[in-house]
């Protein structure tokens, strides 16, 4: 059976294919993940050296045969790192005769936004998104503000294995380096554009987090010009606290501050703000997938819903899925990560689609994951209905889900022999009433065990007798 298919009035699901459609996450390459760069700072793949070769390598590849100046535009979180991983980036496109532009902090959306804007021939965000402040990333987006293929990063890779002495820029062709100080409006302006003009957030209390984060500034902005009494938290970054026991992968800062408050809602963005978790007024945590289920209900009710589907991954729980089809939509699944939800988005015509971490992007309005923009549509059905967000947060009844993520030290144990009998045996048990999904992170080196289905014992039998299959082998 087909990922995301089911047919009308099916009460049963199964896709166990998991495994062998994403084998592809084990492929290794030699410096790129599924999110662009990552990893430990001052570590191999993210030092200095290797953002130089970053710089050298994209900035020819991106270079055309024209005598036209070329930009490259670069953001960053707030990663004590960054100060290391910028400059090495400068000195690696500067070299090879691309101008450079540096905005500072702004969100990983913001930068997408204005490497199209600005008219540059290439973007470039330093984040590791929601890790601790100890990782550091690299993500590149062309000049149309997408993330770059697959194909592309394989190229740029094959580029940063030369010496660092070719092609070179002679020293009248040199880039030139300015820093801008006005992208932080530039980019509170567009997102402030997505919000339906005859409304407004007046009336509304709102805790945002932005996780010490590269949101510190933009979002309490944004949401205070338009109407909103704004409680902020996670806005004294020091370079070492981005994402520490705040922002979305730790929502309880936010509850908390709702709660303190008396907010009408709480908005949580990881560090570099492409990631949203939402709470309501009773400290309610509303993930991913229910604001998917909230925005694509009110789209399709209005007809902003494009193509009939709504693009989410393998990892969305199988309640999204039910719930849409309730409401005459589809679900198209992809592979993990919001590169391929983007790609599945722009082959078939759609405009919403995201990840139930919380990843969500909406492509009238972006290109990438938009934290702050996913809120604004939130608010924007909030303040519409009248409803408060207690109402709201629900959407759908969850089925039982479990993911455990079991570490290794390398190798392919997805090809162990008794992790492959774990997981046809958990297939058989299950019997058509859920889904399991193993794969390899391709951020870190963990294996991710999922399944789901009615059944809540099952699935945590499953998942633990998979994992421990994994463990044996790691």
């Amino acid at each position: 059976m087909n990922l995301g298919r089911v047919k009308l009035g099916c009460s049963k699901f199964l896709d166990t294919d998991g495994q062998r459609r994403f084998k592809a996450d084990m492929t290794k390459r030699s410096y790129f993940g599924t999110d662009g760069i990552r990893g430990r700072a001052n570590q191999h793949p993210m030092t200095a050296e290797v953002a130089l070769r970053v710089g050298l390598a994209a900035g020819k590849m991106f270079m055309s045969s024209d005598d036209r100046r070329h930009l490259v535009v670069i953001g960053k979180d707030t990663r004590l790192s960054g100060y290391m991983i910028e400059p090495a980036l400068v000195a690696g496109f500067a070299s090879v005769g691309m101008d450079v532009v540096l905005f500072g902090p702004l969100p990983t959306p913001g930068v997408a936004m204005m490497t199209r804007s600005m008219r540059a021939d290439l973007g470039v965000m330093i984040s590791a998104s929601h890790n601790s402040f100890q990782d550091n990333g690299i993500k590149l987006f062309g000049p149309d503000g997408y993330k770059l293929s697959d194909e592309k990063e394989a190229a740029i890779e094959a580029l940063m294995d030369q010496g660092l002495q070719e092609g070179l820029a002679g020293p009248e062709g040199l880039g030139r380096v300015k820093r801008i100080d006005d992208a932080q409006a530039r980019y509170v302006e567009i997102v402030k554009a997505t919000f339906p003009r005859s409304k407004n957030l007046s009336g509304l209390r709102i805790v945002v987090d932005c996780a010490n984060g590269a949101a510190y500034k933009v979002a309490p902005v944004a949401l205070y010009e338009l109407g909103a009494e704004v409680f902020p938290v996670g806005v004294s970054p020091d370079g070492t606290n981005i994402n520490q026991k705040c922002g979305s992968t730790h929502p309880e800062a936010m509850i908390e501050a709702v709660k303190t408050y008396r907010a009408d809602i709480g908005i949580a963005l990881d560090g570099d703000a492409d990631r949203l978790i939402v709470c309501d007024e009773k400290g309610q945590v509303v993930d991913g997938d229910q604001i998917m289920a909230l925005i694509a209900a009110d789209w399709a009710e209005h007809g902003r819903l494009k193509g009939g589907s709504v693009v989410a991954t393998v990892m969305s729980n199988l309640g999204l899925e039910r719930f849409l089809q309730g409401k005459g939509v589809g679900l198209e699944r992809t592979k993990v990560g919001d590169r391929y939800v983007m790609e599945k988005m722009r082959s078939g015509g759609f405009n919403l689609g995201g990840e139930q971490s919380g990843h969500l992007i909406l492509s009238d309005h972006a290109t990438t994951g938009d934290g702050l923009v996913a809120a604004l549509q939130v608010l924007a059905v909030m303040v519409q209905s009248g409803k408060p967000m207690s109402q709201l947060a629900r959407q759908f009844e969850p089925v039982p889900q479990l993911l455990e993520n079991v570490r290794h030290k390398g190798g392919t144990p997805l090809e162990h022999a008794a992790v492959k009998a774990a997981i046809a045996d958990a297939e058989a048990r299950l019997n058509g009433s859920g889904r399991i999904v193993v794969r390899a992170s391709g951020t870190e080196p963990l294996i991710r065990v999922m399944a789901e289905g009615d059944d809540a014992r099952l699935v945590r039998q499953v998942v633990k007798d998979i994992a421990g299959a994994v463990q044996s082998a790691a």
